[in-house]
């Protein structure tokens, strides 16, 4: 899968920006991005993040024999691969013109510039050497993989501990990290890659490119060099003739750049050394921000437990409302109550229409009687009576009362008076179901 590329307008629109000096994130001529260097558990385990462009180095080593004629040297290789996972661009399988260049960049810079002293890793002469094997992973493409990948690698190399060794005759002994400390790589220095982009046959540079400016520039200058402003090699490719001016001019810079990247490997490796030894934290997992949700947490209080009776009880009577708060329930009628103030309660009692319905139904049926039944005003609280304004019934529940003869004479007056209500309430129903 190949690269979605740039459209007339992008393309015109970064050339004109590097025509005005300036940089679509905000940089400067000569501004590397922000770099973070990150430790894992292991020794020898790194991630190198230059702004979004991330590498992750894995140092490893075995005993194998040495070379036939550098029999008592050891060997150092360095592999780089660009998976996928970092750009669309990238295939597995067969390596890429860009891979093998990266490669053979990353061996000049390192192995050829003797960073490292391959004499301290002979076991036995002829017969064991140390490999150190440097594996270097492109984990996202943001441009500029060649400075990212050298940090990666030279950081991993500063952190990596082999194990140690001794030798009696022809026995050879390798001991755990249990059994013994392991022993750090010697290194004579650190060879840091520092990129330049040129636009417009060399009118205009910038340092440390990113991926979009990758795409529209018309050449690139690499410069690897140590602290001590020794250059370990120089690589130019994109077919732009420079000037001996431009070249020193750059070379000056990368000095700088430099200086600042081996002192911030330097701290790095200190502050990992530290969290080690004191027992704190350290590796991927703590080095990633935390993002947690704290809303429910809960601050923490000490408890006196000494008077635990007195404290309880003062907690029940603060949680307990006093009692004038308190109202106490209302009964009105069985089975109704009522508790505070509020409204008093019209359970049972009629609507003003039905109760000008039984006026009605009772002037009507008072001649045949002649007498005039006054309905009563209001229902004892021994009567429920259940209204439907959309029926216009009236149905008296009598309550449960005793034989007539145990009654007081008033109670039994009051009883014909509901009965011929009840009466009155059923010619209303016959009325209706003739209708």
């Amino acid at each position: 899968m190949r690269e979605t590329p740039l459209s007339n307008c992008e393309r015109t629109f970064l050339l004109q920006a590097i025509t005005d000096r300036k940089r679509i994130d905000g940089r400067q001529t000569y501004d590397y991005r922000n770099i973070k260097i990150t430790f894992g558990t292991e020794y020898g385990c790194c991630i190198v993040e230059l702004g979004k462009t991330r590498v992750l180095g894995q140092v490893s080593c075995e005993l194998v024999a040495p070379k036939m004629n550098r029999p008592t040297e050891g060997i150092l290789f360095f592999n780089l691969e660009l998976s996928p996972m970092a750009s669309p661009a990238f295939e597995p399988g067969r390596p890429s013109e860009l891979l093998v260049k990266l490669n053979r960049l990353l061996e000049r810079c390192l192995r050829n510039s003797k960073c490292i002293d391959t004499e301290s890793l002979c076991v036995q002469a002829g017969e064991k050497v140390w490999q150190i094997r440097v594996d270097l992973h492109l984990l996202n493409h943001e441009g500029n993989i060649i400075d990212a990948a050298s940090i990666a690698a030279v950081a991993a190399l500063c952190h990596f501990r082999r194990p140690d060794v001794s030798v009696q005759g022809e026995e050879v002994t390798v001991y755990s990290p249990e059994e013994r400390d392991p022993v750090p790589l010697s290194m004579h220095h650190m060879p840091i890659c520092v990129s330049f982009a040129f636009f417009q046959q060399g009118t205009f540079l910038l340092v440390d490119p990113s991926e979009r400016e990758e795409r529209v520039m018309d050449g690139l200058l690499v410069i690897a060099m140590n602290k001590h402003r020794e250059i370990c090699t120089i690589q130019s490719s994109g077919g732009i003739m420079l000037l001996k001016d431009q070249v020193l001019r750059c070379s000056k810079v990368a000095g700088v750049k430099v200086a600042e990247i081996t002192e911030l490997i330097q701290k790095a490796i200190e502050n990992d050394k530290k969290a080690r030894k004191e027992g704190g934290k350290f590796g991927f997992a703590e080095s990633l921000p935390e993002q947690k949700i704290t809303s429910l947490k809960i601050d923490k209080s000490s408890v006196d437990t000494s008077d635990f009776k007195g404290e309880a009880k003062k907690i029940i009577s603060k949680s307990e409302p006093p009692a004038d708060a308190v109202s106490k329930p209302v009964v009105w009628a069985p089975g109704t109550a009522q508790i505070g103030e509020g409204i008093g309660n019209a359970w049972g009692e009629l609507e003003e229409s039905e109760d000008e319905d039984d006026d009605a139904d009772i002037a009507s049926v008072s001649p045949e009687s002649h007498k005039v039944i006054k309905k009563p005003a209001k229902h004892t609280s021994k009567d429920i009576v259940l209204s439907d304004s959309e029926e216009d019934d009236v149905i008296i529940l009598e309550p449960e009362s005793k034989t007539e003869a145990s009654l007081p004479p008033s109670v039994s007056a009051e009883d014909e008076d509901k009965s011929s209500v009840s009466k009155t309430s059923t010619k209303k129903k016959k009325k209706r179901a003739a209708r």
